[in-house]
């Protein structure tokens, strides 16, 4: 009941945009409900005869794909996917983050045909362009105004756009005559991506496993979990104020002159549990990081385009950063793009310093890709955000503890979210939190329909959880 009332009270006091009609508050929810693994249901492992498919596939145990055929999805329609055997889910995740104009938007399909139709390819090296790499760059410097940006340069995901980062911040550093400052800041629980630069920066341990990550040159700081982290009676202001003298405790730890460059931050965490900041975080993060020289890099992948109510997560939160990353939403997942923003000083020592080198030798053969372009453009045009916010977490505890978690090999969320794709519906299970981030199209009765599905799987776990209990009795 407590998440069913905090959708329909939201939902109430919302204005929607054009295609953003209906958004409800990024938040996350602590429930005492628990549940054991629970493998998928066979009716939803539904390609027959791919078992042990010849895919290597992305965050999938090895048993999964051996064991079980995959969720063949077919089609999509709006808010909506369809399985090889014709069922029919929402999808509340709205694919990883990203299909935020649904699955079936006209207006890019039509653009992606017609740049296909005119230039479905060309690079972007030694001064080449396209027109619509061209003007999705200005379109953006434009889109963004928590401060001025300066410079964009286009990558293929949001991994690539992090993994830019670095590269750009070390020439950066290495121009102004600093080859020290090299060291990055990030935060514990947090995620970046999956190459071995961004999967460093994830503050997320099973990112490291088995990898021999992180590397040396990041670091992690306290996560800003006020309700998991928070000391008895501390406020949180108080927890902000004791987080930031932490973050400052660990740059003078590690040489604030001539080591640490830059530290990377999701306004909101999302894979790490769909975290808000606490009250007066940013304000006092960004005062130490200024204090030191230390540059700001707001990793928007997540954010951007809507999610949080605001066009970038950097304007519900008041940041200023140096640099920015952009993805997902950035086409509605259409096509794959991501981005860079960096500010003018920053764009204007990087230019001089490839002068100076002979030219500036980072890119990707599909930087700028004129489809991707394509898309991205008429999605910016698309876009007009308001509101509160389209992102809810909730996580499973006992008790209502932070202290309290759940067995492991109980897999509360595992089998909620089976209970979920039962009834129709995809959710994101990372660990014992749920998280739902819906296409931003949705409307009052598919909100209602997500109530209808959580509620009925939330009565599974609730019983299987007695089960579950009474045997450890």
């Amino acid at each position: 009941m407590m998440f069913a009332n905090l959708l329909r009270s939201t939902l109430r006091n919302t204005q929607g945009g054009i295609y953003i009609n209906h958004i409800v508050t990024a938040r996350t929810l602590h429930c005492t409900k628990e549940a054991s693994l629970q493998k998928e249901d066979s009716a939803t492992n539904n390609a027959k005869g791919f078992k042990g498919h010849d895919m290597l596939s992305p965050f999938t145990s090895g048993w999964q794909s051996a064991n079980l055929d995959p969720v063949l999805i077919e089609k999509s329609e709006g808010p909506y996917v369809y399985d090889s055997n014709g069922k029919k889910y929402l999808d509340a995740l709205a694919g990883l983050w990203c299909t935020a104009l649904g699955g079936s938007e006209q207006r890019l399909i039509a653009a992606a045909t017609a740049q296909l139709n005119t230039l479905p390819f060309y690079h972007s090296f030694w001064n080449h362009a396209s027109k619509p790499s061209l003007d999705l760059a200005k379109k953006l410097l434009n889109t963004f105004t928590a401060t001025k940006m300066g410079k964009v340069f286009f990558t293929n995901s949001g991994s690539e756009a992090n993994d830019t980062q670095v590269k750009l911040v070390w020439y950066y550093n290495n121009a102004l005559g600093r080859p020290t400052k090299k060291k990055f800041i990030a935060l514990q629980n947090s995620y970046h991506g999956g190459t071995i630069i961004s999967a460093s920066l994830s503050g997320l341990s099973v990112m490291h496993q088995g990898f021999d990550l992180p590397t040396p040159f990041v670091l992690h700081t306290d996560c800003p979990h006020y309700w998991r982290f928070h000391l008895p009676g501390e406020t949180e202001e108080e927890f902000s104020t004791r987080l930031a003298d932490n973050l400052e405790k660990l740059i003078l730890k590690e040489g604030p002159q001539t080591l640490i460059a830059a530290f990377m931050v999701e306004p909101l965490m999302g894979a790490g549990g769909v975290i808000p900041p606490p009250k007066t975080y940013y304000e006092k993060i960004q005062a130490i990081l200024k204090k030191y020289d230390i540059l700001l890099i707001a990793d928007e992948v997540i954010c951007a385009f809507g999610r949080l109510g605001t066009m970038f997560g950097c304007d519900k939160y008041g940041i200023k950063p140096d640099l920015v990353s952009i993805a997902k939403a950035f086409s509605s997942g259409y096509m794959p793009i991501g981005a860079v923003l960096m500010s003018p000083e920053i764009a204007k020592v990087i230019l001089s310093h490839s002068d100076k080198l002979g030219l500036f030798a980072h890119g990707f053969t599909y930087s700028g890709h004129p489809v991707s372009c394509a898309v991205a453009l008429e999605v910016l045009k698309i876009y007009n955000i308001r509101g509160s916010g389209l992102l809810i977490g909730t996580e499973f505890t006992d008790k209502k503890s932070p202290n309290s978690p759940f067995p492991t090999e109980w897999g509360v969320g595992e089998y909620f979210g089976g209970e979920c794709k039962k009834h129709g519906m995809i959710v994101r299970c990372a660990g014992n939190i749920i998280v739902l981030s819906p296409p931003l199209i949705i409307t009052p009765q598919e909100i209602d329909k997500i109530i209808s599905i959580y509620e009925k799987a939330l009565k599974a776990t609730e019983e299987r959880v007695k089960e579950l209990k009474s045997q450890k009795k």
